[in-house]
């Protein structure tokens, strides 16, 4: 009798946590485990989900992004509701709201494995030490009702460690994945930046992911002002969305960046702007392990990003890539005006990068670790 699984996450936006997520319900073994993906709804992977026949997906239309003590009462007691109604063998939680309301709903139904994978944290150092204690409080709360605490990169473990939440011994690393045999895209890159109204042979930097704090965007719009300087030809794309865009559209076009730098929005055709690109810049400042850049690394592209989390266990400053300080835009943005005018070096770096990202990184082979650790898991309760 196949083992039924409950993967949750807050919503089904497009990151990498839930690409993988979805990915994982959709990839595993049926012969073994019966999946049902439990979310909030609104997410643009959302029709994605639904096309998966052999998927069963539920929406809890309280499960919302934002704090809201109403909301997250109520989202509680209907992801309890839920759990108790499936008996679920195992729950997997995914982010950070869906990760605390998931594993307390699992406590009061009395789920028997539950499962946590940090994509990140929901508290970082640049938060108010008030608000910063009570996330870990609860993260600590709920330490104590998970049977295994799964982590994307090793600087997280670090991390949660330093934070009272898990035992360095015991935390289970699984990288995120992304599909590796299909890197670099073929592309025809002239014909791919003209269709955004770049020139076909001008220099492309390339940034992904979702316009909000963490991203931290502005960084990579200031960059490209002070790159622009020293290499003219210069063009820049960023490939994402969210809450910032217009704020950042006004401040590229007051930096006098109209028609240099493009914001795409998102993008199902990520791999082939990276294959197209000439350097990949990242200015998050902080991360779990950010799978644009695994994709950017595998695509052979050479990258300058802020030496956060997961960047760290990556990127060798130097050897396969260029790292600088978060918030140092000077040296971030003289770092990628470098690569942009050596060619020699940035297929030097580019190749390096691309030995880097090694099989750990594939996503099949993240859903294979996953299923062993549910099988080990469930072995243990069983026993």
């Amino acid at each position: 009798m196949a083992a039924k699984v409950v993967h949750l996450v807050t919503r089904l936006d497009l990151g990498g946590a839930q690409q993988n997520t979805l990915y994982t319900t959709g990839h595993l073994d049926r012969a073994r485990y019966e999946p049902i993906l439990v979310c909030g709804p609104g997410g643009l992977l959302d029709e994605e989900a639904r096309s998966d026949p052999g998927l069963r997906l539920v929406f809890v239309d309280s499960l919302r992004r934002d704090i809201s003590p109403f909301y997250d009462l109520l989202a509680l007691l209907e992801l309890a509701k839920i759990l108790l109604a499936e008996q679920p063998d195992v729950l997997h939680t995914h982010s950070s709201k869906a990760g605390i309301l998931g594993r307390l709903a699992a406590a009061l139904a009395g789920v028997p494995v539950v499962v946590h994978t940090y994509h990140g944290f929901g508290f970082h150092d640049r938060q108010p030490a008030a608000v910063r204690s009570l996330y870990v409080l609860l993260e600590r709360l709920c330490a104590r009702f998970t049977a295994a605490l799964v982590f994307v990169s090793r600087a997280n473990v670090v991390y949660a460690a330093a934070h009272g939440l898990v035992d360095p011994r015991d935390a289970v690393l699984i990288r995120s994945g992304v599909k590796l045999a299909g890197l670099p895209a073929p592309v025809e890159a002239a014909k791919l930046k003209m269709s955004a109204g770049i020139g076909a042979h001008k220099l492309l930097v390339v940034s992904v992911g979702n316009l909000k704090p963490q991203k931290n965007a502005g960084d990579f719009v200031e960059a490209a002002a002070q790159i622009l300087a020293e290499v003219p030809e210069a063009r820049f794309a960023f490939l994402g969305d969210g809450p910032q865009r217009r704020a950042l559209e006004a401040r590229a076009f007051s930096l006098g960046l109209e028609g240099k730098l493009f914001f795409l929005g998102w993008r199902r055709d990520a791999a082939q702007w990276l294959a197209a690109a000439d350097v990949f810049v990242l200015t998050s400042l902080w991360e779990g392990l950010p799978r644009a850049l695994v994709e950017a690394m595998k695509s052979g592209l050479p990258a300058v990003c802020y030496a956060t989390d997961g960047v760290t266990d990556l990127i060798k400053d130097g050897e396969n890539g260029f790292m600088a300080e978060p918030g140092d835009k000077r040296t971030l943005a003289a770092r990628a005006a470098a690569l942009l005018k050596d060619a020699a070096l940035r297929r030097k770096l580019g190749a390096a990068a691309a030995a880097a990202i090694g099989p750990e990184f594939d996503i099949d082979g993240m859903v294979r670790s996953q299923e062993a650790l549910y099988e080990r898991l469930l072995a243990c309760r069983a026993r």
